[in-house]
């Protein structure tokens, strides 16, 4: 069965997710997130999608073609590029909508794995496109909050039509 994903502009969306020591419950909603990403084929998702506030990401980290995911846990952005690189991004919790945003070509991501060990690693191109629209939405940032106020505003009354 599907898993249910919380829908945009669920206030769920908007919640910040605290840091917290990798225990069993939050071991627990990274597999439900890990089951809930391998039905939908995302090729990620963070925690609040699934109606958690927990700082708890599911990237798939191999080439968009294919799907091999990985949880972290307490995700945080510890450096990224200079140069800005624009793609399309879009949402589960807001599906058939597709946005072009700039982000950092590379990023690294500090994250506690599934001891609770703190390990930082490097992502390039897509991967680190979909590691930061993750890990914004642990810090309670939808990726339509980086556009414009017009521009999302247009985007939402478009939608509604």
């Amino acid at each position: 069965m599907a898993t249910p994903f919380i829908a945009y502009p669920g206030r769920m969306l908007s919640l910040k997710a605290a840091p917290r020591a990798v225990d069993d419950e939050l071991r627990t909603i990274g597999a439900r997130l890990l089951d809930a990403a391998r039905a939908s084929q995302a090729y990620g998702l963070a925690a609040a999608h699934i109606g958690e506030v927990a700082p708890v990401i599911v990237v798939s980290t191999a080439p968009p073609e294919r799907r091999d995911y990985r949880v972290f846990y307490n995700p945080m952005i510890a450096a990224q590029a200079e140069d800005t690189v624009t793609g399309t991004e879009g949402s589960v919790s807001l599906p058939g909508v597709e946005v072009e945003l700039k982000r950092p070509g590379w990023v690294e991501l500090a994250f506690d794995n599934e001891t609770g060990q703190r390990q930082r690693e490097r992502f390039d191109g897509f991967v680190a496109r979909c590691v930061m629209h993750e890990t914004e939405q642990v810090d309670g940032v939808f990726f339509l909050d980086r556009l414009s106020r017009l521009k999302r505003t247009m985007l939402l009354k478009k939608l509604q039509k």
